[in-house]
């Protein structure tokens, strides 16, 4: 891979290896004390970089070093999080703590002032920026849930993005991570060290974070994905984060952010 040269300097011949968890299409090689991401530039690497620097001294993310743009690639250079990715094999055998984890990284998001926050991401952005990825044909039909399209589900992207438009729930406005997945949390216990993949963080409904929260436990432990070799777990409760919570769930809000994220 070519590497800026601004970026190998800081680097020198330190060995790392490649993280291949997580769906972001990006590159990511993890040095000791250093994580370099690779991804094209748009308007979600640029928004990661602006976020990073907004949450220093705020909330525990990474620290960037130094970011270049060539050719249409972007290379962020920051530190590591300390802790273990919430889907580590130590918190998957034990539910109660990532949950309280997961339910505690919420809540340091939503205790956020985000008056100055740089970032849109309420749905009436985020439905325009879908708009865009469906006429660019973007939309990754290859990772989305078995029942969104097709016989049971809608037509095609165009007919969900209108359904969005139609049935767009009220919004509670919070600093919202945005893929708010377990690899992309770090924790140490039940205590979170790090926030990672900041992308598509910024104000938006607080019911986003839930819903693909939800989702990504439920995928993590029906077995859904291979960096966990497809592992399974018996009798996980799906209500174990709304306790931690201390919400219920509002079903109609989770199935709307999860068709929304389908589209990006």
């Amino acid at each position: 891979m070519l590497i800026p040269d601004k970026i190998r300097n800081l680097l020198s011949s330190e060995e790392y290896e490649t993280d291949n968890i997580g769906m972001s299409g990006s590159s990511v090689l993890i040095f000791e004390n250093k994580v370099l991401k690779v991804q094209d530039y748009n308007e979600e690497a640029e928004n990661e970089y602006r976020m990073m620097q907004y949450l220093q001294g705020r909330l525990p993310v990474p620290v960037p070093y130094v970011r270049e743009v060539v050719e249409g690639k972007s290379y962020l250079l920051m530190s590591k999080c300390d802790g273990r990715m919430a889907c580590a094999s130590e918190y998957m055998e034990n539910p109660a703590i990532l949950c309280k984890l997961l339910a505690n990284g919420l809540k340091m998001l939503w205790s956020m002032d985000v008056s100055d926050c740089p970032c849109d991401q309420s749905l009436s952005c985020k439905l325009l920026r879908a708009e865009q990825i469906i006429e660019d044909g973007l939309v990754d039909m290859d990772n989305v849930e078995p029942d969104t399209f097709g016989k049971n589900g809608f037509r095609d992207p165009a007919e969900l993005l209108q359904w969005l438009r139609e049935n767009k729930p009220e919004e509670e406005p919070v600093l919202s991570h945005g893929d708010y997945c377990l690899p992309n949390i770090f924790g140490n216990q039940s205590e979170v060290s790090g926030f990672i993949d900041l992308g598509r963080m910024g104000i938006a409904d607080k019911w986003c974070d839930i819903a693909l929260c939800y989702r990504s436990l439920s995928h993590n432990y029906s077995g859904g994905y291979k960096y966990n070799g497809n592992q399974s777990y018996k009798e996980f409760d799906e209500m174990l984060l709304f306790r931690e919570l201390g919400m219920e769930p509002e079903w109609e809000k989770i199935r709307y952010y999860i068709l929304l994220d389908e589209l990006f």
